[in-house]
């Protein structure tokens, strides 16, 4: 006969009465609250120092906490601009003193023939110059800083000296020199008489050091990350940490978000640099906006759709805000499947200009034997099993808390814990799996399951309960291949 435990009924009570407690052990349907951080650098005007992680509702609180024209303010007004639901927070870190500012110029030379408007762009900002018949290049060019200076939300300060803007970013460190710098993006004309020459954004050095960022995560479980910086010591940092978080120690693991920015040569360079199931990169190409408003416009929006549905292929969601790299310069459908190869993923851009992810893929390419392996490909791998492993240790923490341990063969009764009844709450539960389209054929699964009392083969210590299953995922439909044979 099974015996009923009760938790808090003692079984001493001998007053007369109706006594009933309550177990949620059969109700626990809740899933983890799934949380996105942004990594970024602040400005002194910030009034959230460094290394405090925060939550951010509003692109009013995101100036106010780290600066307005900070990099990490423009990232969550980029990220909260394509998805105002998700939860957001962010930690700052300030610039590096060690380091240097990344600046470039604009050269003015002629003079003005027609009133118009200068069309200028700087990190996809668009920054409208107006401009007088008759101005010559000193005009111009101070016309260009006042409408810099202008805008507090660019990420640069402009000064003029005898025709020659220098933009200078205003902070130190590598990301500056993302910062692109252009004329005419939606095809404007440049007003007549005059010629603009631009030296692209350079000379920035010396990223902050990730490690603070890092050690403010604590015992929090971030889903996702956002990581602006491509420098190997903190990509080094970060793919350590992510590694101990996706362990079975600790068991929160998380998805970091990185862009490149460069040509194709560079940015394959970058991505067979890297190795790691837990990072993906965005190349950029020679888009507009920096990488790291790439990188949080990327995993707001694949976050977003991955907390809905691990398993869900991202292909085709809009990455709204940004904008795409000229047309003669975006790589084509041999250059990206490349790119798919070398641990950077793709996105496709869209007849009216519009950006969509083409494949989020992880940076794990090889194997530790330096063979090929794709089992970590595409992002959706780890979050499925990173997903499934929340819900198995939910229903076993939930129903068994308080266990006894004994052989199947034993005779038993109230709260204990069997192999076979372990056995039986994975089958029910990969079968509500199932429901969800996470993973498949169930019959392979069940005759996958190994369970013991011990060490995993039968011994050792009797207080511990060793399992192995095989859950196999459901994938992605991503290629459609049809031959046509057709008949005259």
């Amino acid at each position: 006969m099974n015996e009923i435990s009760f938790d808090a009924i003692p079984a001493s009570l001998r007053l007369p009465g109706w006594y009933v407690e309550f177990n949620n052990s059969l109700a626990n349907n809740a899933t983890t609250s799934q949380k996105l951080l942004m990594i970024g650098q602040r400005l002194a005007t910030g009034t959230v120092l460094e290394g405090v992680p925060t939550r951010v509702t509003s692109v009013a609180q995101a100036e106010d906490y780290f600066g307005r024209g900070s990099m990490l303010a423009e990232q969550l007004k980029a990220g909260r601009a394509a998805n105002q639901y998700m939860d957001v927070w962010a930690v700052a870190l300030d610039e590096n003193g060690a380091g240097t500012a990344a600046a470039g110029t604009i050269t003015i030379t002629g003079a003005v023939t027609e009133t118009g408007t200068l069309a200028l762009y700087v990190a996809g900002r668009q920054v409208q110059v107006p401009v007088t018949l008759g101005d010559d290049v000193t005009a111009v060019a101070t016309a260009i800083v006042t409408a810099v200076t202008a805008d507090t939300s660019l990420p640069v300060t402009a000064a003029n000296a005898v025709g020659v803007v220098t933009l200078t970013t205003r902070w130190n460190g590598e990301t500056g020199n993302d910062i692109d710098v252009r004329l005419n993006y939606y095809g404007e004309q440049t007003p007549a008489g005059i010629a603009v020459a631009i030296v692209p954004m350079a000379g920035g050095t010396t990223n902050p050091d990730i490690t603070t960022a890092i050690a403010a995560l604590g015992d929090e479980w971030w889903n996702w990350i956002v990581n602006p910086f491509n420098d190997t010591a903190n990509l080094v940092a970060l793919e350590a940490e992510l590694d101990l978080r996706w362990g079975p120690t600790v068991q929160k693991g998380a998805r970091a978000f990185t862009a490149f920015r460069g040509n194709h040569a560079a940015t394959t360079s970058h991505g067979d640099g890297r190795n790691n199931p837990h990072v993906t990169c965005m190349g950029t190409n020679t888009a507009p906006q920096p990488a790291y408003i790439w990188a949080a416009v990327n995993a707001v929006v694949a976050g977003a759709a991955l907390g809905i549905d691990p398993a869900r292929p991202l292909q085709s969601l809009k990455l709204t805000g940004l904008m795409a790299p000229a047309i003669e310069t975006r790589w084509v459908d041999s250059e990206r499947n490349l790119l798919l190869f070398d641990g950077v993923a793709s996105y496709k851009v869209g007849p009216d200009g519009a950006v969509y992810i083409e494949r989020q893929i992880t940076m794990y390419q090889v194997n530790s034997a330096a063979l090929a392996d794709d089992s970590y490909l595409d992002i959706n791998t780890p979050e499925t099993l990173e997903r499934i492993r929340f819900m198995q240790r939910a229903v076993f923490a939930s129903k068994f808390p308080r266990h006894k341990l004994a052989e199947d063969s034993a005779r038993v009764s109230g709260a204990t814990m069997q192999p076979k009844l372990a056995r039986a709450e994975l089958l029910a539960l990969y079968r509500a799996m199932e429901d969800l389209g996470w993973v498949q054929d169930y019959e392979s699964y069940a005759a996958s399951i190994l369970a013991y009392v011990g060490n995993g083969s039968g011994g050792g210590d009797r207080n511990r309960l060793s399992i192995q299953d095989s859950p196999w995922l459901v994938g992605q439909y991503r290629v459609h291949a049809q031959q046509t044979q057709f008949k005259k």
